[in-house]
Order: C-alpha cells, then structure tokens, then sequence
C-alpha cells in the first residue's frame, strides 16, 4: 500500500492479524452525490470486496456530515430546515450507491447522532492544554502539538498561506483551527461547556473514528484534496487526545476526478450527478470507467471516456454472455451419457484423455488462462490496488474465451466452466458483471435472456426438421434486432451486436 504518511508503498500488516478496520470520510448530503464523490466510493467498495475475496474480516466506518455551513446555507435558501436538506441528499447518496452495488459500510455515523461523544473529546484536548475556549468558540492550539504537518508535509508558511482566508481574531495563531463553534441566531446548536453552538469540521471525524475503531485502525481513506487540513487536523488532535500514535496506520488518498483542467465539486458547479449520468450508462459501465484507473491517478470525466469504457465492458459480457450461451446448449449429436453415436464410452473415454494430454490444445490454454487470470489479477490488487492490471487480467481471460469459441473445434465444456467461473469471480470483486439497474433493469434482462433462448432453441428444432427457411427468418430477425446467432461445434450460442 502506498501509505501517504510516509510517501511509500508499505507491506500492509493489519493491526489485528486477520481483520481490517477502515475509517473512510463520508459525504456532507447538501446537493446530489456527483461522479467524484463516486470514485471514492466505488474504489473503497472495490478494496473491502477484495479483502473480504482474500480471507480477511472486514468492519468500515464511514461518517455522515449531516451539520454544515453549507447545509445550513441551502436550507436557509429553500426555506427549509437543515435536517430535510441532509436527508434528502444522504438518501440521494444511499441510492445511487445501492445502484452502483457499493455495499454499505458496517457502522453509518451520523454526526448529530454523537454530539455528546465529539463534545467528550473536545473537553478533553481542553483539559489537557491542547486547546482553548474564546467567547464561546474552542480551538485547537497548533502549537501545542510539534509534529503537525507530519502528514501534508507543508512549511509553516504554507500553512499560514491557506490559513489567511480566514481570519480569525479570537484565534492565538491563524492556524489554530476551530473544535467547536458558538451558536449564531438561525443555525441549529447543541448545549456544551462552552454554550450553545456545534461541532467544527475536523473533530467530528476523530470523535468517530475513535468511538467505533479506536487508536492505530489500519486504513484511512479519503480523497487527496483531505491531506490538507482535514487530514492533518484529524491527526493532530486524535494523537493530542489519546496520547497515542498513530491515529491511523496507512492514509490512503484517491486523486480528483476532473473535467477539463479542474477538479470535479459542487463549488465550482461543474460536477455530474451520479443519478443524472445512470440514465445514460449502466452501473458496470461506471465501475469499469473507475477500475480502469489506478486510483492515485487522476482521471478525467467526459462522454468520450464513458463510451470508451461502455464499449470494453460490452466486449467483456458478450464475451461472458456467448460463454455461459455455449455451456447451457446441448451438445450436439451426443448422447446424455456425453458420447457420440456409434463410438463406445471406452472409445470416447480414450479419445478424451489423450486430447487433455495434448500439448498447447485450445483447451488446455483456456485452463491455463483462468489460472494465469487469477495469478494476475492478485498480483495487480497486491500492488496498492492496482485495479487497472486486474482488470487487464480479466480481458486477456476473455480474449482466450474468445478464441476457443471461434475456434471450429469441439469445446471442452469443464475448461470453458473454469474460465466463465473464473471471469464471473474476479468480475465479481470489480462489481462487474451485475444486471441490476434503473426501473428494474434486472427483471427485463432476464426476460429477454429466456426469450431469445426460447427462439435459439425453436429454431435448433427447425433446423433439426430441415425447415431452413424459418430458421433463417429466426436469425434474420434477431440480428435485426441486435442479437447475433453463431453456431459452433458445441452448439448455438448468441452475443448483442455492438
């Protein structure tokens, strides 16, 4: 793993020998979840499957900021509380995840569920010298702490620089950042200690982290735009409050998606939403536009990069789909014990063992491809979530299915069941290969699956019959609609036209 604490890739040794504990930051619900929101998600989604897929316990954390200036600001402007505005944008977000087969994380935090826990905290670093009150705010003294910065790795006056924007004079330094906030007329507040306000920004996701994984938990995930200052903050006054270190073993940090020269967000308004963009492409295609990124590379969102990514990933499932066709027909001309008229099973039994035998036989290379798939794959995955060369993995496998199926000789069907299992299975840990989608997706593809195998099957009837004029109408017309008929030495087996 590359660990952006130290800035190397670190073997990852789990602080409790088979279980990882990940602590991810979670979204601030006041507007739509947008794509880059999406990378995050469907890569940590991605990373707990592949753990889980090697042997581990997996238990996630991820927040949810459901008090905010701009909640606030956005209720204020529709009239309405901030409480509607975070729950209507948190179900929002639980959606399009659902729809993107994100598996929701085992503990969902939201901050004005734990007040009492984040004031707990603060009172703490208070009493320990680690922070101070100032006419009802409390903030977190910079100084106090030696090696704030060890995260970002920015000079004091780096620090300073990003400091300035917001001047403070209750503060003892511009870098003093803010634990607690006094109430304003309007805004929603909580009693503590100091009087009436809310939580600040940072603290929240220390007081949680802390609550459901204590001091040292493996993984921190978040986007690169968190190094500086959430990041570093969240170090600064969990290790100031426990006394320990580290808070967290290994920050992991995503780049931005961008589109153009800028990072996707909402500030800037150039964001897609996740819904808006699921009614032109379906989820796989989404997942498979994420993996084909390694996730510290930056990655840019336009039209042109999802058609390219919904054009592989159809190669990948007509590929599967033609596969899976193959396997479910009946061999032609054999018989059910899986002999061939007038050759007896001795006969056949012989035949068969010296065809495993043979040397560089298409089948024993589509053997020999799932097991070289799965080696790849794994490789790819144990070098910092390299989803980039596992999926390259998948499609060398399918490039090998390929070639077996348009290979004019007989398919050995338990080779084929290897690679189909091996590319459904290592498919699977990208959230690839799923029929679910929009309006029930699901339900419509399995009800075009039966009826284009109850044509192949009438026309195979046809056929049988001589009647090769209907038969043909039946592959004329399903071409016409997309569907293409091939008819191989193991059957009829049919692909989507791209």
């Amino acid at each position: 793993m590359y660990n952006t604490l130290t800035r190397t890739k670190q073997d990852f040794v789990p602080r409790t020998p088979g279980r990882v504990d990940i602590y991810q930051c979670g979204i601030t619900p006041y507007d739509y979840t947008h794509m880059g929101h999406a990378r995050q998600y469907v890569f940590w989604d991605t990373v707990r499957r592949y753990l889980k897929w090697r042997g581990f316990e997996v238990f996630c954390v991820q927040n949810v900021t459901d008090v905010d200036d701009k909640i606030i600001a956005k209720a204020n402007e529709r009239g309405t509380t901030p409480a509607d505005i975070a729950t209507q944008y948190h179900e929002d977000f639980l959606d399009v995840m659902d729809r993107l087969g994100v598996q929701r994380p085992d503990v969902f935090p939201k901050v004005t569920d734990h007040i009492q826990d984040i004031i707990r905290v603060i009172a703490g670093l208070v009493e320990k010298g680690y922070a101070y009150q100032a006419d009802g705010d409390v903030f977190f003294d910079v100084a106090r702490f030696p090696s704030y910065g060890k995260l970002s790795r920015r000079s004091p006056d780096e620090m300073l620089a990003g400091a300035r924007v917001e001047v403070n004079p209750k503060k003892r330094s511009a870098i003093d950042f803010a634990l607690w906030k006094a109430s304003k007329p309007g805004e929603p507040a909580w009693e503590s200690p100091w009087g009436p306000g809310r939580p600040g920004w940072h603290i929240e996701c220390s007081a949680l982290a802390l609550k459901y994984l204590g001091s040292g938990f493996d993984f921190h995930g978040g986007g690169d735009e968190l190094i500086f200052p959430h990041h570093e903050n969240e170090i600064a006054q969990s290790e100031a409050y426990t006394g320990q270190e580290p808070f967290a073993r290994y920050f992991v940090h995503h780049a931005m998606l961008s589109v153009g020269d800028a990072k996707m967000s909402k500030s800037l308004g150039n964001f897609f939403a996740v819904r808006d963009v699921l009614r032109e492409y379906e989820p796989g295609v989404i997942r498979y536009y994420f993996a084909s990124k390694h996730y510290r590379s930056p990655a840019n969102y336009g039209a042109d990069e999802l058609d390219s990514a919904r054009r592989a990933y159809e190669r990948l499932r007509a590929t599967l789909e033609a596969a899976r066709r193959c396997l479910a027909a009946p061999q032609r001309g054999g018989h059910a014990d899986g002999t061939e008229p007038g050759v007896t099973p001795a006969a056949s039994a012989a035949r068969d063992e010296a065809a495993t035998r043979a040397e560089n036989s298409p089948t024993d290379e589509l053997s020999e491809a799932a097991r070289g798939a799965r080696e790849k794959f794994i490789q790819g995955m144990d070098d910092d979530f390299n989803t980039a060369v596992a999926l390259a993995a998948i499609h060398d496998l399918a490039r090998c299915v390929n070639d077996v199926l348009h290979s004019g000789s007989e398919v050995d069907r338990s080779a084929l069941q290897l690679a189909v299992g091996a590319m459904e299975e290592l498919g699977g840990i990208l959230g690839l290969f799923r029929e679910e989608g929009d309006g029930g997706t699901s339900g419509e593809a399995e009800t075009v699956e039966g009826l284009v195998k109850l044509l192949v099957d009438v026309r195979g009837e046809l056929r049988a019959k001589r009647e090769w004029a209907l038969a043909d109408r039946i592959r004329g017309g399903l071409r016409d609609l997309g569907i293409i008929l091939e008819d191989t030495p193991s059957g009829t087996v049919w692909k989507r036209e791209r």
